[in-house]
């Protein structure tokens, strides 16, 4: 912790999420922990990759402290409801989970710093092996028109049918018993 200026990265959280609570806080612990245990850096590409498992506020502080971000591919979302964080160093292949089992106080009510100065992470997280393997990183695929609503989607989101190239939108699964 001692290269991060903890006071300064908490601002950051706060002016990028709109306000200081529990679930901020919650992301901003997590990604102080796993900067911790994995050695990371600020990303600048897709060097740290984390997998939420939710889309709470948490998910403001990780792009924020760590440089996760949807747009470039390395932070992505498996969908369980848990407060869990799956944290990935694509240089050294290091990864970990962390799942919050425990409490944490308001940070309205606390002085941020002095608290991470004396935070037992394991208190708050149990850190476990991740247990999805690293994805790829992110790919770019070429670009079809709808043939029904003429809207552009990627290659890798087109469905054929009826002999159509057709957007998700557009496309009708076929289900025989939800006719």
């Amino acid at each position: 912790m001692d290269r991060l200026d903890i006071e300064f990265l908490w601002q950051r959280c706060q002016s990028f999420h709109g306000h200081a609570c529990g679930g901020l806080f919650t992301g901003f612990l997590a990604s102080l922990y796993a900067y911790e245990l994995l050695d990371l850096e600020l990303s600048q590409d897709e060097g740290i990759l984390c997998i939420s498992e939710n889309d709470t506020c948490a998910v403001d502080a990780i792009q924020t402290v760590l440089g996760c971000t949807v747009g470039r591919g390395n932070l992505l979302f498996h969908m369980t409801g848990k407060p869990a964080f799956s944290f990935y160093n694509r240089d050294t292949w290091k990864s970990v989970r962390l799942v919050r089992t425990g409490d944490i106080p308001d940070p309205g009510t606390i002085n941020v710093g002095k608290y991470i100065g004396q935070c037992h992470f394991n208190e708050i997280f149990t850190a476990k092996k991740a247990t999805i393997p690293i994805p790829e990183k992110a790919r770019i695929f070429d670009t079809y028109i709808c043939e029904k609503c003429g809207e552009k989607t990627g290659a890798n989101w087109v469905h054929i049918q009826d002999g159509k190239m057709l957007c998700g939108d557009c496309y009708v699964a076929y289900d025989r018993f939800n006719i």
